[in-house]
């Protein structure tokens, strides 16, 4: 089943997730309609916060920037094919690397997309959908999506790492996207 996304200005948005078990009601069924969502709103990773869940649950499909991509692009990232996994209770064991640009975009935050800085690389513990116990290393625009997704479930979103200048040129724009006046092709849902 598709669910509504929930747009920015949402309180579930800004709350740290709590860890979950393997008895957590129905978690089989909504790990399969995260999916299903993700792909029906174009995304590439898709955190419970987003589905109005404060849990620490997030699905990545990297494997799709890879086959969008541009011929003279392919080859030049180090998770190329990429990944399509669920993480659960996720968290950060290391950062490493550079910090490199990418432009990313949000599903809570439509229509806006901004040069984030991110570490090129993290190493991440985490339990998959059996509820068996990871710990793996990223790297890349998957390491990227990966991080994007756990700064969700931190309560983090793409704009608090813009400079302050810039998040206030885009106040009007997040101001509207909490009222429900932003347009979007998948279903979004104006919480507070």
């Amino acid at each position: 089943m598709i669910l509504p996304i929930v747009a920015y200005g949402a309180q579930v948005l800004r709350k740290k997730g709590v860890v979950i078990n393997a008895d957590y009601p129905g978690l089989e069924k909504l790990i399969a309609d995260m999916w299903e969502t993700m792909y029906a709103s174009n995304g590439v990773g898709l955190a419970a916060p987003q589905i109005n869940k404060d849990i620490r649950l997030f699905v990545v499909d990297s494997t799709q920037i890879f086959e969008h991509m541009e011929a003279e692009d392919k080859g030049k990232y180090p998770d190329e094919p990429g990944i399509k996994k669920v993480f659960i209770n996720a968290q950060i064991r290391s950062l490493g690397g550079e910090e490199w640009p990418y432009n990313e975009g949000c599903l809570s935050i439509p229509n806006i997309r901004e040069d984030v800085m991110r570490k090129e690389e993290v190493e991440l513990e985490y339990m998959d959908e059996n509820f068996k116990l990871h710990v793996e290393t990223f790297k890349g625009i998957t390491a990227r999506v990966i991080l994007h997704e756990y700064d969700h479930i931190e309560g983090k979103l793409f704009i608090d790492y813009l400079k302050p200048l810039r998040r206030k040129m885009l106040q009007g724009k997040l101001n509207d996207i909490s009222k429900g006046k932003s347009r979007v092709d998948y279903k979004m849902i104006v919480l507070k």
